[in-house]
């Protein structure tokens, strides 16, 4: 049976995963917290570096900053995207001003950016915001 390599978004331990349980709600086995949750996970400089390097599923990431208006209102926009694709990709916030190190690393020079990542690598950007029905059309055409 294929497994996965997933990061608890609650304490970030790497939990194995059989792919075929993916829908069962799996819990951490270290906090007992839920592995694949609705809720985009915010991530700093380390956590970010944790995720892209350690997490098997495809990362899409949001980097954002608090005073950005557009930014404000892809919140429920990234969080309904989080929830469809539950289970295929974990869904980051990326905050630019408190994670400095990876807004630079990504030359990050305008806000909101989406990325995909896949395998550490990035697979797709995108500037701006985006309706949901946008949002993911861009995912499925970068390996949704």
């Amino acid at each position: 049976m294929p497994t996965l390599q997933t990061l608890c978004p609650s304490c970030r331990t790497i939990n194995r995963l059989d792919t075929d349980r993916v829908g069962d709600n799996p819990k951490c086995g270290r906090c007992h917290q839920l592995l694949l949750d609705n809720a985009p996970v915010a991530a700093d400089d380390s956590g970010f570096e944790r995720y892209l390097t350690r997490e098997q599923l495809p990362l899409v990431v949001d980097f954002w900053a608090d005073w950005c208006g557009p930014c404000k209102m892809m919140v429920p926009v990234f969080a309904q995207a989080a929830e469809q694709w539950r289970g295929k990709f974990r869904f980051l916030k990326v905050d630019t001003e408190q994670a400095r190190q990876t807004a630079s690393r990504f030359q990050i020079r305008s806000i909101p950016t989406l990325m995909i990542f896949r395998d550490g690598k990035v697979v797709a950007s995108q500037a701006g915001a985006m309706p949901l029905n946008q949002l993911n059309l861009w995912i499925s055409s970068n390996g949704g």
